[in-house]
């Protein structure tokens, strides 16, 4: 049965996870000084897929420790760092001293609770998006940052190093549409509807399964969960809106300086209890700070719907996009391309000069914050609220009505209903800290 979750409740999880790790962090003595051109000492967990990526964008490092539930994922890793230990259960890992800092490429389940265990710890985090699995942890984990602002802390948000990106903000901060009204961003992607597998068939050899449910509740092993299709079911993943919107949503967060939602709602098929949606929508209102216009609407888009503005053929139907509307104009991005619009009223449009300077490398930027102390452009102060937001339209869906959210208290203030998607119970064994 779901345990039934009162705002008192989040509230006071979220408080005693943060004081309790910071007590524990507090005693684990500073971390190691380094100059710029020393190398950290890392650990990754995960090995394969997106870990992969991560593993090629810190490698020039000294990578000491690595983590995977899958044997042969991990013996892979050992041609290339035949030096490096090899764990299954990222706990005893992370109890190895000499590391400097951690690559958290885990499913999304064990994000938060990866990423705190190494933060209580003092080790610097670069974490896969979402940052976590619930509004809870997310909370949880930007607190306990705030906390030990000498660890350097980054979200995979890779597009946000792009220059795409830097040239779309400039162009919305410098007024080039005038006065952004409304934004809207889709994504082509989808997850197909299924059921609970009722086979059982034998966990295989190399498969630490009850390693890799970490903290999400038991269940038989079925190979419809692993290795990559776990991003569908509730209690591992958070649909394609978890999975893409921190990518996407994260330019209008940028260009907008959007910080939280004061209401969401959203709309698709029936909820299920078990799996996500095949398609979403999920509109989010923002209030002003800056400009004396009326709280702005940002819909978010999955499984092939999109914008009336795509549909009527009045914006090119591109398979991923983020449309600001303006009073003078709308702007049109994905990850590699710009194009204000209507294209005629533009013709002689002179972008602005670039001020934005161009970033390092999003793992670059990560790595020299652990060495020097500099920001890092994705650091948890800024991916937290990205992925509160993102979350907070999961838990409008499967809660089924608008919710009123009062982000300074972290309350949903018209339904009680919202407690019970907010946060998760861990097994025993798995905690924040």
């Amino acid at each position: 049965m779901k345990r039934q979750f009162s705002r008192r409740a989040f509230l006071q999880t979220s408080a005693t996870a943060v004081a309790g790790t910071c007590l524990g962090g507090c005693a684990t003595g500073p971390h190691r000084k380094l100059s710029a051109n020393d190398k950290l000492n890392i650990g990754v967990i995960g090995t394969a897929n997106r870990a992969g990526a991560d593993i090629k964008g810190v490698h020039a490092e000294n990578i000491v420790a690595f983590c995977d539930i899958d044997d042969h994922f991990l013996d892979q890793t050992k041609d290339k760092f035949p030096q490096a230990r090899r764990y299954n259960d990222f706990r005893k890992m992370l109890e190895q001293k000499d590391i400097d800092a951690v690559v958290v490429a885990t499913a999304d389940h064990c994000h938060a609770v990866a990423t705190a265990a190494a933060l209580h710890l003092g080790k610097h985090v670069y974490c896969e998006k979402p940052l976590a699995h619930t509004v809870h942890e997310t909370r949880v984990i930007s607190q306990l940052a705030a906390r030990h602002p000498k660890l350097a802390t980054q979200m995979g948000t890779q597009i946000h190093a792009t220059d795409n990106y830097r040239r779309v903000v400039e162009l919305i901060q410098s007024g080039s549409i005038g006065a952004v009204k409304e934004c809207h961003v889709w994504c082509e992607k989808s997850l197909a509807a299924s059921e609970r597998p009722v086979t059982m068939p034998p966990i295989p050899d190399h498969i630490h399964w009850d390693l890799w449910l970490g903290p999400a509740p038991a269940r038989p092993y079925h190979p419809d969960y692993l290795p990559k299709t776990w991003r569908h079911w509730w209690d591992f993943g958070e649909g394609i809106l978890g999975d893409m919107a921190c990518h996407f949503m994260d330019l209008p967060f940028w260009a907008l300086r959007l910080r939280a939602p004061v209401s969401i709602e959203a709309e698709g098929p029936p909820v299920h209890p078990e799996t996500t949606p095949e398609s979403l929508i999920v509109r989010y209102r923002f209030p002003r700070h800056e400009h004396p216009l009326p709280d702005l609407q940002l819909t978010w888009y999955d499984g092939g719907k999109r914008p009336e503005l795509v549909r009527e053929g009045k914006v090119p139907d591109w398979r991923n996009g983020v449309l600001f509307v303006g009073d003078k104009g709308m702007l049109l991005a994905d990850y590699s391309r710009r194009k204000l619009l209507p294209e005629k009223d533009f013709a002689d449009f002179q972008a602005p000069t670039p001020w934005i300077a161009g970033s390092i490398g999003h793992h670059e930027e990560w790595l020299r914050a652990c060495k020097t102390g500099s920001p890092t452009s994705c650091g948890f102060a800024y991916s937290g609220p990205l992925t509160e937001t993102v979350l907070l339209g999961n838990v409008a869906f499967r809660t089924g009505v608008r919710l009123d959210w009062n982000a300074a208290s972290a309350k949903v203030t018209n339904t009680r209903q919202a407690a019970n998607y907010l946060q998760k119970e861990y097994r025993r064994g798995w905690h924040l800290g």
